[in-house]
């Protein structure tokens, strides 16, 4: 195998690529990225699979002579993303010697360089899954970054509830919804997805799936990098795998096994109070009163004063003091005291795509309602804490 290429395209596909490979390989070939160069279309690929994430990325390069082989994925993007920019050439010499473990080695040298890797051959590499589903969901890029941008954040970090690391997205004819929700706060964003094949009218009316945030987040990396807005995005899935296909990247991840919750549930349907508020001056507010938030409980109170048409925040801890600040606000609805957790309030907050958002709440125990004034559809759900008397 030999090809030329340039380092920037490398190094960003190796960078892409070397996030599906596990940190503790149960096998030493999982360690490694494969490289295949192919003469005819002139392309080099990259794969890297941990069994559960897998993803494939593919570049134009000047291929001399074609082939496969694997090699260590880090030590490999290490010297990638060091070296100048410029042109790169790539080629692997199978040694005389094996017999006396010398095995394979792939020479990159750049302008003024030359750097030797030992490699593994390919036969163990495992194939990337595939599913037995052959008919593709098509989604379009757009509805996919901002339906991941607005649902990634409210996944559960805990292994134990293993559906609720994941994102639950249900396809419908024209539009996609992803919930994501930890038990705590829930986010649901409902995005559309008009541009579809004609064949697809033949898709089920509703098609559900949760899958995991890692693999999404890998997926919302891919996709923000290397597509177009109104680009369409092949998705396969059946019991057990997904696979997304676009522009010859390819990401698969397992899906999550277990019935995601009733969220919808959740949501109240009528409200005794609701405000507009500016969204960055609440953002702002919130983080310079959080300075002053006890880490054991991270609590802000928030009071809505409808005869002022304003909302304060405030913290106060005794051990290091207390801060408040005061902001207008449009006001329906009678005066009420409510806290929250200051990081659920802001991680929900800074995901909303409106200058103005819109806060629904009944009283200080019930569930409260952030969403967005214009743009996407979409609400963030998030539970208030008792406060102390």
């Amino acid at each position: 195998m030999k090809l030329v290429c340039n380092q920037s395209d490398l190094n960003t596909h190796l960078s892409l690529t070397s996030r599906a490979v596990p940190s503790r390989p149960t096998h030493p070939i999982l360690a490694n990225v494969l490289l295949q160069a192919d003469v005819a279309t002139s392309q080099v690929s990259l794969t890297a699979f941990d069994l559960s994430l897998g993803i494939r990325t593919t570049f134009k390069a000047e291929v001399l002579e074609g082939g496969t082989i694997t090699l260590p994925a880090k030590l490999l993007n290490d010297i990638v993303s060091r070296l100048p920019e410029g042109e790169i050439t790539l080629d692997d010499e199978s040694s005389d010697i094996e017999s006396e473990g010398v095995g394979l080695t792939v020479t990159l040298k750049p302008k003024n360089g030359r750097y030797q890797v030992r490699a593994m051959g390919a036969e163990e590499f495992p194939e990337l899954p595939v599913t037995e589903n052959e008919k593709a969901i098509h989604l379009t890029v757009s509805a996919l970054i901002e339906g991941l941008g607005g649902s990634l954040f409210a996944t559960s970090a805990d292994e134990s509830k293993q559906v609720l690391t994941g994102v639950h997205l249900t396809v419908k004819k024209d539009s996609l919804e992803f919930a994501a929700t930890d038990g705590h706060r829930l986010a649901v964003v409902e995005t559309s997805n008009e541009n579809l094949d004609a064949d697809d009218d033949e898709q089920p009316d509703s098609v559900q799936v949760t899958l995991p945030n890692k693999a999404l987040r890998e997926l919302e990396r891919m996709l923000a990098h290397s597509s177009k807005e109104d680009e369409p995005v092949a998705m396969y899935f059946d019991e057990g795998q997904v696979v997304f296909d676009w522009q010859n990247q390819r990401l698969t991840s397992r899906t999550l096994e277990g019935q995601y919750p009733a969220y919808r549930q959740l949501i109240p349907n009528t409200f005794e109070r609701e405000l507009t508020l500016d969204r960055k001056q609440l953002i702002s507010g919130l983080e310079r009163i959080a300075v002053l938030a006890d880490q054991k409980n991270n609590i802000a109170k928030l009071s809505i004063d409808s005869e002022a048409q304003e909302i304060t925040l405030s913290v106060e801890t005794q051990e290091i003091g207390s801060g408040m600040e005061s902001m207008p606000a449009q006001i329906l609805g009678e005066d009420i005291d409510i806290a929250f957790n200051i990081k659920y309030l802001m991680e929900g907050l800074k995901a909303l795509p409106s200058a103005e958002i819109q806060m629904q709440l009944n009283n200080n125990l019930a569930p409260v309602i952030f969403s967005p004034i214009g743009g996407i559809k979409m609400i963030y759900l998030a539970m208030p804490v008792q406060l102390r008397s």
